[in-house]
């Protein structure tokens, strides 16, 4: 898999250097020094390559002159990650049927710039961790465990058995989610723009949440909603804690 760009190449470095096997830098920029001599400093090979070369690394998407070649994306077991949402107040993000990667890719980015959550995906009819999404979330994936399962309404259900609130984002007819005192452990449920959650996953909820919208033929995006609903759980979140 391929990280492009220097934010993106900043943080993997920061975050998880293990898991890269080597960076391409342009040749002629002096501001890439510093991370060539970061980079050596965990052992990762720095390649000097001329721009020609970049561009059809970076597949002619803009680069700033940086390309970091790392291992395929690491996913966490899913059990795994159940045992984590009490202790370390992860919320749940189950996301039912999306399939475009730039909104897995801005989904991540926003749950790893707030903290304390988690991702859930469906191995089928689902968009998977790509270069692509990477290239999006701008370093948000080394901030933010994701799950992969076979069944994501069966997995929804096991949350429940252990006591997690299903939340799910509904276009109308939901509770308004400003005006919703939410309970943790908490899970939010995501669908596709152009079917919703579908009714089987619908059947596992035990809130509906909707956000008011001041033109109601408007819509939102999956990520630009998760945005929001993420926003206002990460708030509540941390004043129940301040609160005890």
């Amino acid at each position: 898999m391929k990280i492009y760009g220097k934010n993106p190449v900043l943080e993997r470095l920061k975050s998880n250097p293990r898991s890269i096997r080597r960076i391409f830098v342009q040749a002629g920029n002096p501001e890439h020094s510093y991370i060539a001599l970061k980079a050596k400093k965990h052992g990762i090979p720095v390649i000097v390559s001329h721009a020609r070369h970049m561009m059809k690394l970076g597949k002619s998407l803009n680069t700033q002159g940086l390309v970091m070649d790392v291992e395929d994306f690491s996913y966490v077991d899913y059990d795994d990650l159940l045992d984590r949402v009490t202790a370390e107040a992860l919320t749940l993000v189950f996301l039912d049927g999306i399939t475009d990667p730039q909104n897995l890719g801005g989904i991540l980015r926003t749950t790893g710039s707030l903290g304390g959550f988690a991702i859930v995906i469906p191995t089928h009819d689902s968009v998977q961790v790509t270069d692509t999404v990477l290239r999006v979330a701008c370093g948000g994936e080394n901030h933010v465990p994701v799950a992969k399962v076979n069944n994501i309404s069966n997995a929804i259900q096991k949350a429940r058995d252990q006591g997690v609130l299903i939340a799910g984002s509904v276009v109308q007819d939901g509770e308004s989610l400003y005006e919703t005192a939410l309970s943790f452990p908490l899970g939010l449920v995501i669908g596709s723009e152009d079917k919703g959650i579908r009714e089987v996953v619908q059947k596992r909820l035990d809130l509906r949440l909707t956000v008011p919208m001041a033109q109601p033929r408007m819509s939102l995006n999956a990520a630009h909603a998760t945005t929001i609903f993420c926003y206002e759980i990460a708030k509540q979140k941390k004043t129940k804690t301040r609160q005890g």
